[in-house]
């Protein structure tokens, strides 16, 4: 019988960042007991926490990595169940391709072991729609063939399959949700790991050219982060130990359109740079969602309110900093 959330006792590795701490603020309103954050601070920031923080939330600053970082944390509190939130962004792969890809293998190995001997109920494992590439069909389901063009997706994919392997072996409450291409606050914005709609708003506001690497033409399946929540959430009392569901919208769009969208709502009508493609950048995702259609109630924020509402939001952000 798998614990419910309400009244549980909750770990999320990777839980400052960007997915991870919205993840924090549904398990708050849904009424959890106990929250405990793991993250390493990567990509993450107490920043998106204050609010949970407020609400009594305990925050480790460590690596879910080591063992030893999770085993102390198991010895400190009593957990039912695991959010895996922790990773590394995509575009730090082509800096580091070995490590984004042992730490999507080496947190689920943790956790797998961990569950293995009974230090928790349930596993929520957060895949990414890379592990399928650039779509063989369209609209891509559940059964689409796994064949990720980058290390950041071949760890992902080997962590999907680590953990199918130890529910089969050892008959683990452990599952899959594979979110599609997430927007919203608190996305980061710096440097080379900055998401293209923060990275795009921040120039256009700082008065800097946008840029766009290769045609623009390649497409996403763009979901507002907090439809994302709702929906893992959701689904949390629906999936079978070892299954997977795609959450994304009803269709994709380019990134070339994506771009436009942002300068015309900051009123920009400065040149666009085109940049060389991206090695090994996926050329089109657009998903089917008819499993979790199948499965909840599924609301979805239309693209055009949800781009409105994060470009309000790194707006204050920005104006706060000056």
């Amino acid at each position: 019988m798998r614990c419910g959330i309400k009244g549980s006792s909750i770990l999320i590795t990777g839980g400052a960042g960007f997915i991870g701490s919205h993840l924090v603020d549904g398990l708050i309103d849904a009424g959890a007991s106990e929250i405990i954050v793991i993250d390493n601070m990567f990509l993450g920031s107490k920043n998106n926490l204050n609010k949970a923080i407020l609400n009594g939330i305990h925050l480790y600053s460590d690596d879910a990595e080591h063992d030893d970082a999770l085993q102390y944390i198991f010895n400190n509190h009593k957990i039912d169940i695991v959010f895996n939130c922790a990773t590394k962004a995509l575009n730090y792969s082509f800096l580091n391709p070995a490590n984004a890809f042992t730490t999507n293998v080496q947190v689920i190995r943790n956790l797998l072991e961990l569950q293995r001997k009974n230090a928790f109920g349930t596993l929520c494992h957060f895949s990414t729609s890379e592990v399928y590439g650039t779509a063989v069909y369209e609209p891509m389901d559940e059964n689409h063939p796994i064949n990720p063009t980058t290390t950041y997706a071949a760890g992902k994919a080997a962590a999907d399959l680590m953990l199918q392997s130890y529910v089969r072996m050892f008959n683990l409450d452990a599952f899959i949700v594979r979110p599609f291409n997430n927007y919203g606050p608190r996305q980061n914005y710096e440097g080379m790991m900055a998401g293209v709609i923060p990275r795009t708003i921040k120039k256009i506001i700082n008065s800097e050219t946008p840029e766009i690497h290769g045609t623009g033409l390649q497409t996403r399946d763009f979901i507002y982060v907090k439809d994302t929540i709702d929906a893992i959430l959701g689904v949390y009392n629906k999936l079978k130990p070892a299954e997977s569901v795609n959450i994304s919208t009803d269709g994709q769009i380019s990134i070339k359109e994506v771009i436009e969208k942002i300068s015309s709502y900051l009123g920009y009508r400065g040149e666009i740079i085109y940049k060389t493609a991206r090695k090994a950048d996926v050329e089109c995702h657009n998903a089917s969602n008819q499993k979790i259609k199948s499965l909840i109630s599924y609301n979805l924020t239309n693209f055009d309110t949800g781009l409105r509402e994060t470009i309000e939001w790194y707006k204050r952000i920005f104006k706060n900093q000056k």
